[in-house]
C-alpha cells in the first residue's frame, strides 16, 4: 500500500511504526458553527482511510480533537449573548448528529482543548526550558528560528513575506507564533506559572496528539489549508518538545471543495452546511459524491453531479436487489460452465483491480470505476444466463459487501436483509407461486391485486421471460 506523504512530496510504502497498529490524528472542528460540505469531505475521507486500514486488518487508534477555545468562538458567544460552554456544546452536538447521519465511525478519543489546559502548560514549560519559547508582554511565543528545520512540510521560507506581514514588537521575530496568550477582558482564562491566559491554536493539537498517541505516531491529517501555518507549527513545537524527528511519519491532506473554482469557506460565505445538504440528499449520496474524486484533488460542488450520484447509487442498489432475487433460485454447480467461468474470472479481476486502486494512495475514482464495471457485468450475466450459478452471484454479492464496508454505503440494503430470514423468504415465494397460478388461469385482476398488496409491504415483483422474481424495496 502506498500513501502520498505531504512531508516528502511523494508516494511512500505504508509501514506503520508498530506492526498492524496505526495511530492516526485528524484535526477536528472549531465548534462555533455547523460544519459545511468542505469539512464533511475531510472527515469522510479519513473515515474511508480508517475503514480501509481496518479492512486490511490494521488496528486503528483514531483521535480527533474539538477546538473549544478560539477567537471565533469568543466572538460568536459575545454576538449571541451565550456562554462559551453552551455555544461549544451546541455545535459539538451538531457535529455528532451530522457524523452519525453520514455513518462516520467514531474516534477512539475526542479530546477538548478546555479539558487539557494542564497538559498544554506542561508542554509550554518544557519548550521554555529547552530555549524554544520565550515570555513576552502579551504571552509566550515559540522562537521559530531556533528550530532549524522550519518549513519542511510547507516549503515556506522564513524570509518570504507571506510568513509574516505585520511587525509585532512583542515578538523576537515576526514569524514567531503564540503558545500562550495572556488574559484580556471578556475572554476565558486559566492560571499558569506565567500568569492567567489561554492557549494558542497550534499548541493544542500537538499536546493532545502526543498525550493520546505518544511522542511519534503514524498519520496526521486534515484539510490542505492546514498545511501552513497550523501543521508546520505543530511539527516545529512537537519535535522541539520530544527531540525526535519525524514526529509524524505520514502527513495526509485533503483537497478543497470548491464553488465556482473558489474554496468553500465561511469567510467567503459560499458554503453549504451538511445539515442543509442532508435535508435534500440521502447521506450515502453525499458520501459517494465526496469520494468520487481523488481525495487530494479539488472537488467542485455541483447540484447536477449530486443528482447524478443519487441516480448512480440507485443503480447499484438495483444490482444488489437483482443479485438477491436471483440467488433464491440460483443453480449450485461444482464445475462452472465456460460462460459462468468467464464471468466469475472477470469479477475476480475487478476485485483485484479494486484493491490495487485503493492501495495506490486510496484512489477512489479508479476503485469506483471497478464497482460500476462489476455492476454492469453481473446485470448482463443475470439477463443473458438461463440460470445464473450461485457461486458467481455470491462472489458479486461479497464484492459489494466489501465496497459497502469501505465506502460506508449500501447500509439500507444490508440492514434490511439482516432481518430477512428463511421463513420470510418461503412465505413470499409461496404468495408469488399462488399469483403465478392465478395468472396461468387468466385471473389477472386478482394477480394484480396481490402484486399491489405485496408492494404496500415492501415487496416488488418483476415478471420476466424466465419467471417472476421479487425484491425488497429499500
Amino acid at each position: 500500500m502506498k500513501i502520498y506523504n505531504t512531508l516528502t512530496k511523494k508516494k511512500e510504502e505504508f509501514k506503520p511504526l508498530e506492526k498492524l497498529v496505526v495511530k492516526m490524528y485528524v484535526c477536528g472542528p472549531t465548534v462555533y458553527d455547523d460544519a459545511h460540505l468542505g469539512h464533511g469531505r475531510t472527515y469522510i475521507v479519513f473515515d474511508l482511510i480508517r475503514r480501509y486500514l481496518e479492512h486490511r486488518n490494521y488496528i486503528v487508534k483514531f483521535v480527533m480533537n474539538f477546538t473549544d477555545i478560539d477567537d471565533k468562538i469568543i466572538d460568536r458567544s459575545k454576538k449571541e449573548g451565550v456562554s462559551i460552554e453552551d455555544l461549544t456544546n451546541r455545535y459539538i452536538k451538531s457535529f455528532f448528529e451530522d457524523m452519525e447521519k453520514l455513518r462516520v465511525k467514531g474516534a477512539n478519543v475526542y479530546p477538548k482543548v478546555s479539558e487539557h489546559i494542564d497538559d498544554i502548560i506542561q508542554f509550554i514549560d518544557v519548550l521554555i526550558k529547552k530555549g524554544y519559547a520565550y515570555i513576552s508582554k502579551d504571552g509566550i511565543y515559540f522562537h521559530v528560528r531556533k528550530f532549524k528545520n522550519y518549513g519542511k512540510l510547507s516549503n515556506v521560507k522564513l524570509d518570504e513575506k507571506k510568513v509574516h506581514r505585520v511587525k509585532d514588537l512583542n515578538k523576537r521575530d515576526p514569524a514567531d507564533f503564540a503558545l500562550w496568550k495572556f488574559v484580556k477582558p471578556g475572554e476565558p482564562s486559566w492560571d499558569s506559572p506565567w500568569g492567567r491566559g489561554r492557549p494558542g491554536w497550534h499548541i493544542e493539537c500537538s499536546t493532545m496528539a502526543i498525550k493520546y498517541l505518544g511522542e511519534c505516531f503514524d498519520i496526521h491529517g486534515g484539510g490542505s489549508d492546514l498545511i501552513f501555518p497550523h501543521h508546520e507549527n505543530e511539527i516545529a513545537q512537537s519535535e522541539a518538545y520530544t527531540g525526535k524527528s519525524p514526529w509524524v511519519k505520514y502527513w495526509i491532506h485533503t483537497g478543497f471543495v470548491t464553488v465556482n473554482d473558489e474554496k468553500m469557506s465561511k469567510s467567503l460565505e459560499n458554503y453549504v452546511t451538511l445539515k442543509e445538504i442532508l435535508r435534500r440528499y440521502e447521506p450515502e449520496v453525499v458520501r459517494l459524491f465526496l469520494l468520487q474524486r481523488h481525495y487530494r484533488s479539488p472537488l467542485e460542488y455541483s447540484e447536477e453531479e449530486l443528482r447524478d450520484t443519487a441516480n448512480a447509487l440507485e443503480r447499484l442498489y438495483n444490482t444488489l436487489e437483482n443479485i438477491e432475487a436471483m440467488l433464491r433460485d440460483a443453480e449450485v454447480k461444482y464445475r462452472l460452465e465456460k460462460d459462468d467461468r468467464e464471468v466469475y474470472d472477470t469479477l475476480t479481476n475487478f476485485w483485484a483491480k479494486f484493491y490495487s486502486a485503493m492501495d495506490e494512495d486510496f484512489n477512489t475514482p479508479e476503485a469506483l470505476k471497478c464497482v460500476f464495471e462489476v455492476s454492469s457485468c453481473i446485470n448482463r450475466y443475470i439477463t443473458v444466463s438461463n440460470r445464473p450459478t450461485r457461486s458467481t452471484l455470491l462472489l458479486a454479492k461479497d464484492f459489494f459487501k466489501v465496497v459497502g464496508e469501505i465506502f460506508g454505503i449500501f447500509n439500507k440494503y444490508y440492514e434490511s436483509s439482516q432481518g430477512e430470514d428463511e421463513e420470510f423468504k418461503r412465505l413470499v415465494d409461496m404468495v408469488v407461486n399462488i399469483r403465478n397460478k392465478l395468472r396461468r388461469e387468466k385471473n389477472y385482476s386478482l394477480a394484480d391485486e396481490i402484486r399491489e398488496m405485496l408492494k404496500k409491504v415492501g415487496i416488488q415483483l418483476e415478471d420476466t421471460p424466465k419467471g417472476t422474481i421479487w425484491k425488497k424495496i429499500v
